[in-house]
């Protein structure tokens, strides 16, 4: 497969034919193994997907050097994208450039990883799998599935009225139907909230007719117990609909509009 187009995925997710498709849904990014033995890095580069829709980089990830993300061995590294699904009817070639800043100029830093991964839609598993990457100084483990049949989530969330800062969990569970409806749980998004603000744009890959399912874990300061809210959407071809959560120190707007991928 020629891939001749270097620009970045397109950030519409409702363009083109819309269809479901097989989609490759990535849960997770994890920084396996470091050169530095104990402390924080500075981590920064991408991890891109192409597919046969444009060819264009899907960031994964992407962080420039002066913006990097501050991780530890064994932790999880917080994903930026994709901007839209992942068509995995036929190949999908995963790009990755992932450095160490380790010093005031670029030429001192550190490769972690660097290269390509091509991914075979007939061979890919629907059960998630973890698979290494390795490099010069380190690895990541990535874990991934096939979803058949499916359609793209695009989930926004907006939090406002915030009268107090509070820390936010928030993760997705989708329903992986070829392996005896085995449900699948990952983190979207961790940190803490203290103003009022939109989250970034989430994009899942789901079966269409079965149920993406967000829960949110709201710890406030001050408190040991966690608040948990739960809400559902089922999987369609076009449309959207939202569901509002209304706490004593915010109010949380989740909105899901579906958009199959183009092809």
């Amino acid at each position: 497969m020629l891939y001749v187009n270097f620009g970045e995925a397109l950030l519409d997710p409702m363009a083109g034919y819309e269809i479901p498709c097989n989609m490759m849904q990535i849960f997770s990014l994890k920084l396996a193994k470091t050169p530095i033995n104990s402390g924080s890095i500075q981590l920064y580069g991408y991890i891109a997907a192409r597919d046969e829709v444009d060819y264009m980089l899907n960031y994964v990830f992407k962080r420039s050097r002066d913006d990097p993300i501050i991780v530890q061995e064994g932790s999880i590294i917080e994903m930026t994208g994709p901007k839209r699904g992942i068509a995995l009817s036929c190949d999908v070639l995963l790009e990755f450039d992932m450095r160490i800043k380790n010093g005031d100029k670029e030429t001192e830093d550190l490769q972690l990883i660097d290269g390509i991964s091509e991914f075979n839609g007939l061979h890919m598993a629907s059960r998630p799998l973890e698979i290494r990457i390795d490099g010069n100084c380190g690895a990541v483990d990535m874990s991934s599935a096939l979803v058949s049949y499916a359609v793209g989530a695009v989930v926004e969330v907006a939090i406002s009225d915030v009268q107090t800062g509070f820390d936010l969990s928030l993760s997705s569970i989708i329903s992986l139907v070829e392996v005896h409806e085995v449900h699948k749980e990952f983190q979207l998004y961790h940190g803490t909230v203290s103003e009022s603000r939109g989250l970034r744009r989430f994009v899942i890959a789901v079966t269409l007719d079965t149920v993406l399912g967000l829960k949110f874990k709201i710890g406030s300061k001050g408190s040991n117990s966690n608040i948990e809210r739960n809400c559902s959407f089922e999987a369609k071809l076009n449309g959207y609909a939202s569901h509002h959560i209304n706490l004593e120190f915010a109010s949380i707007l989740v909105k899901v509009t579906w958009a199959a991928v183009p092809v």
